[in-house]
């Protein structure tokens, strides 16, 4: 099951780990056959960092560190926010680590849901979710095309299509994942609330295929977690996304649920 089931979150979620930790992991993740390690995002969180508010280390520079560390696994971010963004900025990241993975990057995005931070930076959290469909619109143009919207000229482009997995569990995040995502990213859901989702996502993606992929937290041990992982699938999650806790054995742990998982 590992290879084509198991994804790991990394953590990030302590200002004072050692910046190498999430690269080794990433090659623990590899080593196991899991297929893709993902970080979090968050840029001014109103509390400290912890287990609500990872992302210490900025993903997309983090994410180019560890392709450099790593040769098979996928790597993605879970989720980036991307209404707190600048668009452009975001498309040249967005294209440079698409080529520096080798294509293993895919673009986990959110719109956010912590009022607080984009106040801290400005952003308007009213209009976030039409800013981040306009966003993602871009980057589409973009790498399509080469050129920007006054005619200038963006380089490098994507080697192909840039995977989009889209996060969340509403509505509207359904209804994006179905028309431009490559998978959809639960948050938290019970197996049975990630059932009824997949079921909301086939509806309006008529056809069109989404993977789905279920958020998972790592609990008592691996065979309880492992447990957790079949409901998922049996719920219809293409992957299950786990969530491991802190850095401190997350090695043991992982190797643990690839076991108990199968």
């Amino acid at each position: 099951m590992t290879g084509d089931f198991l994804e790991a979150v990394l953590p990030n979620e302590q200002p004072d780990l050692d910046p190498a930790r999430p690269a080794e992991l990433a090659r623990v993740a590899e080593d196991l056959g899991y297929r893709a390690a993902w970080l979090p995002d968050h840029l001014l969180p109103p509390s400290p960092y912890g287990e609500v508010f990872g992302g210490v280390y900025e993903p997309l520079v983090t994410l180019a560190h560890i392709a450099a560390r790593t040769s098979r696994i996928r790597l993605g971010t879970s989720v980036l926010i991307v209404p707190l963004r600048e668009p452009f900025a975001l498309a040249k990241q967005v294209a440079t680590l698409d080529r520096l993975t080798g294509h293993r990057f895919d673009l986990g995005v959110g719109t956010g849901w912590n009022e607080p931070e984009f106040a801290e930076v400005g952003a308007d959290f009213g209009t976030r979710g039409r800013r981040t469909d306009a966003t993602l619109d871009l980057l589409a143009e973009l790498f399509r095309t080469g050129r920007g919207p006054g005619g200038g000229y963006f380089a490098p482009r994507p080697v192909g299509p840039v995977p989009i997995t889209v996060g969340g569990n509403s509505a509207a995040a359904l209804r994006r994942a179905a028309r431009i995502g490559t998978t959809w990213q639960s948050a938290g859901l019970s197996p049975a609330e990630f059932g009824e989702r997949v079921t909301a996502l086939r509806r309006l993606a008529g056809g069109r295929p989404v993977r789905a992929a279920a958020r998972a937290q790592w609990r008592e041990d691996a065979r309880t977690t492992a447990a957790d992982v079949r409901a998922y699938r049996d719920a219809g999650a293409d992957a299950v996304v786990v969530h491991f806790g802190g850095h401190e054995g997350t090695e043991s742990r992982m190797a643990g649920l690839a076991d108990a998982a199968g």
